[in-house]
């Protein structure tokens, strides 16, 4: 993309309630506009972000058996009602609203329930079982604060996945496996070394859960670590039995602040039971299905990256698997513009995303400050002076280390870096 048919401008000032490092960052860089309190829109350079996550988490889900689809946002209020889940003392996170019928209409805060409705209509046999089915979805909560930029928002988009199994052991077997292929999602988005498996409660889902922290200074939740053991306890759930069962000693364990980037559920046969989901076993038993949910925060891991890694300067993605694109090309010429050009369309060439900086009129300073609030990984600078040596200047962003590399060279000299 040439960044002169970018239609996004770079800013340096945002409105003063926007507190979180990830949102000042992320509006003057043009990835998202506000439209208000804890709703934003994606921008290019922001959905490019979201689709590059997307697909990461697409490719571990699809690797332990996930099928993906979609779900109607829309909810229907009866069907809720049959597990308790419509009522706003259960669930206080509704948005609701009236059809011009007069009946009452929910906008999804997760699928359970319409999961399990529709699977109905596939599965009657043990032989139609498992199912893993996941979506990537706009989910709606009435949060009462959103003050955190994308890492609490009003409407987000959401991993959500759910599995259909016989009994509780081929549950057991999938959930571990989904734990693991958390673990994946989060090393490649390069959060994999501050993200920890967290003993937790499970709110409005179930009684227990387990989440994925990551550490985070800035985050909202709280939990304590035992790296000897890689066992984390949610706050929430940080007493006397849950110390004894897990078999560790308060003074052994690290307080921390996080932001919860996943969570798992085990729901067990209750809501299969609620929502009539049975098969029939070998024997010709009619037999509750075993439900488990599983959920990653798609804009939220934006946020977190931008809260966790960015510097004075601006954003600053962790590796070209969630960065918009892979290199950001920087045009310093004033006058042999079409050398510029050219070593544009060799790196297209050759397979790299590129961000060209063809913009005539910006001044020098101005591409590099954009360039480093950007946070593309690495930049190419291309200037009357690295020509005179028929050279490119390259920059890491994150490190800052700076090289002169041959353009003759560029090429193989990428396959390496980059």
């Amino acid at each position: 993309m040439r960044q002169s048919q970018l239609f996004t401008k770079t800013t340096k000032d945002v409105a003063k309630e926007e507190v979180s490092k990830n949102a000042q960052f992320l509006l003057r860089a043009g990835y998202i506009h506000k439209e208000m309190a804890g709703a934003y829109d994606l921008l290019p350079l922001g959905l490019m972000v979201v689709e590059k996550i997307k697909e990461i988490v697409r490719q571990e889900m699809n690797k332990i058996g996930g099928v993906e689809l979609i779900m109607t946002a829309l909810q229907r209020k009866e069907l809720w009602e049959k597990t308790d889940r419509w009522d706003d003392n259960m669930v206080d996170v509704w948005f609701k609203s009236e059809l011009v019928s007069g009946n009452e209409v929910g906008f999804g805060w997760s699928h359970e329930e319409p999961m399990c409705d529709m699977i109905k209509n596939h599965i009657s046999s043990y032989r139609d079982l498992p199912v893993y089915v996941y979506q990537f979805q706009t989910k709606m909560r009435n949060e009462k604060r959103a003050k955190s930029g994308l890492m609490r928002g009003r409407e987000f988009v959401m991993k959500d996945m759910y599995s259909f199994n016989l009994g509780k052991e081929d549950h057991t077997e999938f959930y571990n496996g989904a734990i693991e292929a958390y673990k994946k999602v989060f090393d490649r988005v390069g959060l994999g070394d501050d993200t920890y498996v967290t003993f937790a409660s499970g709110g409005a889902f179930t009684e227990f859960s387990h989440e994925f922290q990551t550490v985070v200074e800035t985050g909202e939740d709280t939990i304590y670590l035992n790296q000897d053991k890689s066992i984390a306890i949610n706050e929430e759930v940080l007493n006397d039995k849950t110390l004894q069962e897990l078999g560790i000693a308060r003074n052994d364990l690290q307080e921390v602040k996080t932001a919860e980037v996943g969570n798992i559920f085990n729901f067990g046969t209750a809501k299969s039971e609620q929502l009539g989901l049975y098969y029939t076993d070998e024997a010709g038993t009619k037999t509750p299905v075993w439900l488990g949910s599983y959920g990653i925060g798609i804009t939220r891991l934006m946020g977190v990256l931008v809260e966790k890694f960015a510097d004075d300067r601006g954003i600053v993605w962790t590796n070209r698997e969630v960065a918009p694109f892979d290199l950001h090309l920087v045009s310093l010429l004033r006058e042999n513009i079409k050398a510029a050009d050219e070593l544009y369309e060799k790196l297209g060439v050759a397979g790299y995303d590129v961000l060209y900086d063809d913009r005539p009129d910006a001044r020098a300073g101005q591409k590099f400050a954009d360039s480093d609030l950007i946070g593309i990984p690495f930049r190419i600078v291309v200037s009357e002076k690295t020509l005179d040596q028929d050279s490119v200047e390259f920059v890491n962003r994150k490190t800052k280390e700076t090289e002169l590399v041959s353009i003759k060279k560029l090429e193989a000299y990428l396959t390496t870096h980059v």
